[in-house]
């Protein structure tokens, strides 16, 4: 059966980037980002993006090509991935979609809610509120408007709470209800191959901690250091490694306290991730070893 588009998704430190890459090169392909952090043009090390080298070994794209002072949406996502999927398919190369961001792939596959813009003014006065209480006071005032969206956040999350409260006061709908009309799928109509890489636990809790190490002797200390001055509510600011290397930087704790704080947060975050799969993935073709998409594409 002939492929239009191959996902290839999995937890962090996964290998999906290198099983991409090396498919992209058998297939005449294009890897196209699925990743929330990668998208960010300052955190290439951090975001374990593509390396140079990587990227000239065949097409990558939607990689560092929005810089970190701006909120990059699932929105924003849907809409880069049509026009990425639109200039694979011109330039005849099987679009590769990977990365760990579920809620991007189901921009890819079910499409998502037409949530209408925010006007800046909207966000900054939501953010000056912010400051002003407090994230726990701040969250009681938006639940009082929006029980329903609020139902399903975290007090202290303050992106998404954040967002809901943007979107609450720019269009009086709650997110929640917004969330439930879906939009166009981006692959609609496409033949899919869809493949999530798990690898067993141990061994993906060992990648993590050994690709940490990696990051900090490729220089993502000073990545972090350029951070600091950036908005604490912006997505970039909460990428992982940012706060715990920040901490360090302002003399918060030792640089080995700070790396064992991070390996512990992304292999909380891989959980998380495999939960999301688990709920939202279970027909896809699950693979423990990235190396076996060589005789399955």
């Amino acid at each position: 059966m002939r492929i239009d588009a191959v996902l290839i998704a999995g937890p962090t430190a996964s290998g999906k980037s290198a099983a991409a890459l090396g498919l992209a090169q058998r297939r005449n392909g294009v890897v196209i980002n699925t990743d929330s952090m990668q998208v960010y043009r300052e955190l290439r090390v951090l975001s374990a993006r593509p390396t140079d080298e990587d990227e000239a070994r065949a097409p990558h794209l939607l990689y560092g090509h929005v810089p970190i002072s701006e909120r990059f949406s699932a929105g924003r996502y849907q809409d880069d991935a049509a026009r990425a999927l639109a200039e694979a398919r011109v330039a005849k190369r099987l679009p590769i979609f990977t990365g760990g961001t579920g809620l991007y792939f189901e921009a890819l596959e079910k499409g998502l809610a037409p949530v209408p813009p925010v006007p800046a003014a909207v966000r900054a006065a939501n953010r000056e509120r912010l400051e002003e209480i407090g994230a726990d006071a701040f969250f009681a005032e938006f639940a009082a408007r929006d029980p329903e969206t609020a139902a399903s956040l975290r007090p202290r999350d303050a992106q998404r709470v954040l967002r809901a409260a943007d979107v609450f006061a720019a269009t009086g709908r709650p997110l929640a209800r917004w969330q439930k009309m879906a939009g166009k799928p981006v692959l609609d109509g496409l033949r899919v191959a869809r493949f999530v890489i798990a690898p067993p636990r141990d061994e993906l809790y060992a990648r993590i901690d050994r690709r940490f190490d990696m990051m900090l002797a490729h220089g993502a200390l000073n990545e972090a250091r350029a951070l600091a001055a950036l908005d604490a509510t912006l997505p970039a600011a909460r990428a992982l490694g940012v706060p715990a290397l920040l901490r360090h930087l302002a003399g918060e704790g030792t640089l080995e306290a700070a790396a064992d704080e991070v390996k512990r947060e992304t292999r909380r975050y891989a959980k998380r991730q495999f939960t999301w799969f688990r709920n939202r993935m279970a027909d896809w073709q699950w693979i423990e070893d990235a190396a076996a998409l060589d005789s399955l594409v």
